[in-house]
């Protein structure tokens, strides 16, 4: 029976959700230099419409639909969005119409593989990178969907993951680091962020949204739901505070930019435990994701690996981090679930083996994707382009444009009109 509560909820949530990939464009678009962020912010924004096409035609379905080969993928019975209607599915979120699951489950579906491209900033064409959001959404991120969430073979093993350790940000992360190694490195990988505001406003939005993300997946407004909302909060305030003494200690300066991506990887590392622990658990995961994540960007570094933005250090070690440690800290009092505190050995050992998987799988998968791409068409921008910035090489426009006079993006028109305003600014003639 449907629940009007429920309903509302999970459909506010899922708006919170859809606000996350704009915010993820500012964020990623505040970190790059200024003749790129059109190119990356665009990234993030055609996912929106891609993904969500893709969803309707059969990602979900594959993603959710009946075992097909022993929980390796759903089937097609959800093709074209059959049998998605008002009535409730029998099987996910039984007290909601199976057209608001179908909706939450799609902004997941969208932000994971936006994540990815801060991992490829600068590098890749937008041709190539449409054929590989698809090929992604489709071989990565739907059977991963499927193991954890749809029933498949990592759900029947034990393991779990409230709302993405594995299926968002394991896979995202170390797709990330897969196109560091098959895409090679920018010619200039110095990375000063062109807007730290935009970065603020960026984290802003998904912490905002994260709250949806985490509290929805209880897809009830329920305790777990508060739980989910409050341990959320919880971690990503004490982990952004601890960054920022790491970044204070290690760096000499308490930065900005690292506190707010301290925020992310709290957010980051919650989220497969935030309906499923105590917050006093989602405080030390707070204080873990600091040090690990930390770590990882400074290893990151010393290695010379040219994860532009740090996904995989964020987001695929903040992942790691969360998911294991669900496995440690849940909590049967809080969502049904015994971790390792609590004496269950196979729950811990049950997510282990899932965050192996989520690892290898994403990483190969990513590999093989770009491997495959890169005999068949261009997929990185030659050095020209890199210098001239893509928003002009591949989109011709620009993000910011003064009063310079640019012939090849300002009409004559314009020009003209800029001039007479310059003259009536200065009073010259």
């Amino acid at each position: 029976m449907i629940d009007s509560g429920n309903t509302a909820f999970v459909l506010i949530s899922s708006a919170l959700v859809a606000i996350m990939t704009p915010g993820l464009a500012f964020f990623y678009g505040g970190l790059v230099k200024s003749k790129h962020v059109l190119t990356i912010m665009m990234q993030s924004f055609i996912a929106m419409g891609l993904v969500t096409v893709l969803w309707a035609v059969g990602t979900f379905s594959l993603a959710f639909g009946s075992d097909v080969g022993g929980g390796f993928i759903g089937n097609l019975d959800h093709f074209m969005m059959q049998g998605v209607g008002m009535e409730p599915s029998t099987v996910y979120g039984t007290t909601i119409p199976f057209a608001a699951f179908f909706v939450f489950q799609m902004m997941f579906a969208i932000i994971t593989p936006a994540l990815i491209t801060g991992a490829f900033t600068e590098r890749m064409n937008f041709k190539s990178y449409l054929v590989f959001l698809t090929l992604w959404s489709v071989l990565v991120y739907a059977p991963l969907a499927h193991w954890v969430w749809g029933g498949g073979f990592l759900a029947k093993m034990g393991a779990i993951d409230f709302a993405g350790g594995t299926v968002v940000h394991i896979s995202a992360g170390m797709a990330a680091l897969a196109a560091v190694f098959v895409l090679g490195k920018r010619k200039n990988t110095e990375q000063l962020p062109h807007n730290v505001t935009h970065v603020a406003l960026g984290v802003g939005l998904l912490w905002f949204g994260w709250y949806g993300f985490n509290a929805g997946s209880a897809l009830a407004a329920n305790g777990q739901a508060a739980m989910a909302f409050l341990n959320t909060d919880i971690a990503a305030s004490v982990c952004m505070v601890t960054w920022l003494l790491l970044s204070w200690t290690f760096d000499k300066r308490p930065s900005m930019v690292g506190a707010l991506t301290g925020a992310v990887a709290g957010l980051v590392a919650i989220t497969p435990a935030a309906g499923y622990v105590e917050p006093s658990s989602a405080l030390i995961i707070g204080i873990c994701a600091a040090v690990f994540c930390f770590s990882a960007i400074k290893f990151r570094t010393a290695m010379g690996w040219d994860d532009a933005l740090d996904v995989w250090g964020c987001h695929g070690v903040g992942g790691i981090v969360g998911s294991l440690l669900t496995g440690v800290f849940a909590a049967q009092s809080i969502g049904g679930y015994s971790g390792l505190i609590e004496g269950n050995t196979a729950q811990f050992m049950a997510n282990v083996q899932a965050t192996g998987i989520a690892i290898v799988f994403g990483f190969v998968m990513t590999a093989v994707i770009l491997g495959a791409l890169k005999l068949c068409m261009k997929v990185t921008v030659d050095t020209e382009a890199e210098e001239q910035g893509l928003d002009i090489a591949l989109h011709g426009e620009e993000a910011y444009v003064f009063f310079e006079e640019r012939s090849f993006s300002i009409s004559p028109e314009l020009q003209r009109a800029k001039k007479k305003m310059t003259e009536q600014a200065t009073g010259v003639r």
